[in-house]
């Protein structure tokens, strides 16, 4: 994925089931592991897989049926959303973002040093 896209909550549902999946899977197994959380109908399904695939997130490949995967791992995509996340919201400051992190109420001591230690040991 070389352009930002934005992906909906939605289409990141699809997405978190290729992943977990670890292979490529069709339309028809994507809804039925989707329908422990989800009561999509077929057409809703096929509608997030086109909108992934228009955006270039997934790519499909033609067997018996089309087959999806996504382009880029679990992984990369969270670092390319936190990026534009650390972008949007803190003027790409890391620092004011672990800054607001730190200064939140709801962190506990505990976490705080957690964060801490882990900013120590990767330095």
């Amino acid at each position: 994925m070389e352009k930002k896209h934005m992906v909906s909550d939605a289409e990141l549902e699809i997405l978190e089931v290729l992943w977990k999946a670890g292979r490529a899977l069709n339309a028809s197994e994507i809804r039925v592991r989707l329908e422990e959380k989800k009561n999509w109908e077929r057409t809703t399904v096929l509608t997030l897989i086109r909108r992934l695939l228009d955006k270039g997130i997934i790519i499909q490949e033609k067997q018996d049926v089309y087959y999806y995967h996504p382009i880029l791992g679990r992984e990369e995509y969270i670092r390319q959303e936190t990026r534009s996340f650390v972008d949007k919201f803190f003027s790409g400051s890391s620092k004011n973002l672990a800054a607001a992190l730190v200064s939140d109420e709801r962190l506990s001591k505990e976490e705080i040093d957690e964060l801490r230690n882990f900013f120590n040991k990767n330095i």
